[in-house]
C-alpha cells in the first residue's frame, strides 16, 4: 500500500486516550501528526533514513489493520517502532554500525575558537559513546527525551513505564552520564 493509499483510505474511528475530550482520531490525523517524529525516533536509533522510513510505514499498516483493537494509537505507534527498531538492529547489525548519514556536521559553532570546537566535537563523541554503551532501554529514555523532545508522560505512554518513574531514571542516567564526562575534563558543555 502506498503512502497516498494509506492517509486516503477511509479508516474507521475509535476513541483514543484522552475520551473524555472526546478524541476520536483516525489513521490519517495520527500520520499527519506523529509521522515525523516516528521518522526521528526510529533514524535515532537506525542511522539509517530508508530503513526509518520502511519501519515507520509498517507501523503505520500494522496500526490501520489492527484499528480498531489499539485502545492508544500514538503509544502504540512508537512502541511498535522501538520493537521493529530492535527486530532490525538485531537481524542486520553489520549493516547498523554504518550509517547512511554519517557525515558530522556541527551547526552554530562558526564563531568558536578551534580549540573550543574541538572540544564540542571531542565532547560529543565521548558523549555519543556513552550514550551508545548505556542499556537499550536507558538508551530509549535518553533518546525520547532529548532527541525526539517527548514530554514524560508521552514518554510514558511510548514505554509504558511510570511518568514518575520516567523522570526518577532519567535524572539517574543524566547523573551517570555526567560523572563519568568530567573524569575527561567536561565540566559544563553547552
Amino acid at each position: 500500500m502506498s503512502r497516498i493509499e494509506l492517509m486516503t483510505k477511509s479508516t474507521p474511528r475509535v476513541n483514543c486516550t484522552a475520551r473524555k475530550e472526546g478524541c476520536a482520531p483516525t489513521v490519517r490525523t495520527l500520520f499527519d501528526a506523529e509521522e515525523a517524529p516516528l521518522l526521528r525516533y526510529a533514524f535515532s536509533l537506525v542511522g539509517r533514513r530508508a530503513v526509518a522510513e520502511d519501519i515507520v510505514q509498517e507501523a503505520f499498516l500494522q496500526l490501520h489493520i489492527h484499528w480498531d483493537d489499539i485502545e492508544s494509537p500514538r503509544a502504540w505507534l512508537f512502541r511498535s517502532v522501538r520493537n521493529r527498531v530492535y527486530n532490525y538492529v538485531r537481524d542486520n547489525r553489520r549493516e547498523v554500525l554504518s550509517s547512511d548519514n554519517g557525515d558530522t556536521q556541527s551547526q552554530g559553532v562558526h564563531d568558536e575558537s578551534p580549540d573550543a570546537m574541538m572540544l564540542r566535537i571531542e565532547a560529543s563523541g565521548s558523549l555519543n559513546q556513552m550514550l551508545e554503551e548505556l542499556d537499550e532501554d536507558d538508551r530509549q529514555l535518553v533518546k525520547l527525551k532529548y532527541f525526539d523532545g517527548l514530554k514524560y508522560r508521552e514518554i510514558s505512554e511510548a514505554t509504558g513505564l511510570s511518568i514518575s518513574n520516567v523522570g526518577y531514571r532519567l535524572h539517574h542516567i543524566l547523573n551517570d552520564l555526567a560523572a563519568k564526562l568530567r573524569p575527561l575534563g567536561f565540566e559544563k558543555i553547552s
